[in-house]
């Protein structure tokens, strides 16, 4: 058996952040042909949602950079390598300094998200408090009203390439905690920041569900940093054209543009779909 598993954002979804149609045929194409496939993004899976419509994702998904699991079949959640409050207090001095909003994603008792934030700092700031404000199962809160016993899953962010890069560099100093990011894809100013627990990664997520389902090759499609954990694990792994240089350099092979279908045109040549 084998597992195939895309990245999102730069790889499976084009410029709008959506499944093209010919991607969407592409996907029912490999669902009637008994493949498993997933996903394995750094978006949490209500964010997800809405760049999925079209298609329901049949399997496992992996969400989070692997600390978040979602089972279509149960409609449940996993939820791996939570954070503390206390871990992540220094990393929120740096967003301070460097004046980019962070915002906190905790799970509730009662099974719901909330997600925490500093105020707002600009335009960028604006875009994802609006985004979260539309999931029903998630909600907005200040940042002085979060608990001191809150489950942390992540905390995401999005600013100015140079003020990112800087929480990033700052994120070294902690040893438990993992930093992504990356830009350009939609917006060139707009870069996106993903902080969660450092024994939280793509890579081993995967390994762990291709145990679960006894499956004998891994097969992977992803275009940045946060791919490289699971391309150092695959049996095979494909950079799309857009991917950056490192990523580019540890695939098996470089297909096409994520902007140009370049996974399904690979996918119906490989599978003959």
């Amino acid at each position: 058996m084998e597992l195939v598993a895309f990245d999102l954002d730069g790889t499976l979804l084009n410029r709008q952040q959506r499944l093209s149609e010919y991607t969407l045929e592409t996907l029912r194409r490999m669902e009637a042909a008994g493949i498993y496939y997933t996903v394995a993004t750094g978006r949490t899976h209500l964010a997800a949602k809405p760049c999925l419509i079209g298609h329901e994702f049949p399997n496992v998904q992996i969400f989070k950079n692997g600390v978040e699991w979602w089972d279509p079949s149960q409609q449940s959640y996993r939820y791996k390598n939570l954070l503390q409050l206390e871990h992540i207090t220094n990393m929120l001095q740096s967003f301070e300094e460097h004046k980019v909003t962070p915002f906190i994603f905790c799970l509730e008792e009662d099974g719901l998200q909330r997600v925490y934030h500093a105020p707002l700092q600009g335009q960028l700031c604006d875009h994802i408090a609006n985004e979260l404000g539309n999931h029903d199962k998630m909600s907005l809160h200040p940042l002085e009203a979060m608990s001191a016993q809150a489950r942390i899953t992540n905390i995401s962010a999005m600013g100015r390439p140079e003020h990112v890069q800087n929480i990033v560099n700052d994120s070294q100093d902690h040893e438990h905690l993992t930093a992504y990011s990356g830009g350009g894809i939609y917006n060139p100013d707009a870069y996106w920041l993903d902080i969660h627990h450092s024994n939280a990664c793509k890579g081993s997520a995967l390994m762990e569900l291709k145990a679960e389902l006894g499956a004998t090759h891994l097969t992977v499609f992803g275009d940045g940093d946060n791919d490289l954990s699971m391309f150092a694990m695959a049996d095979e792994c494909f950079a799309t054209d857009n991917g950056n240089p490192e990523v580019k350099a540890s695939a098996d092979k470089v297909i096409g543009h994520h902007d140009e279908d370049g996974v399904a045109r690979f996918l119906r040549q490989r599978y003959d779909l």
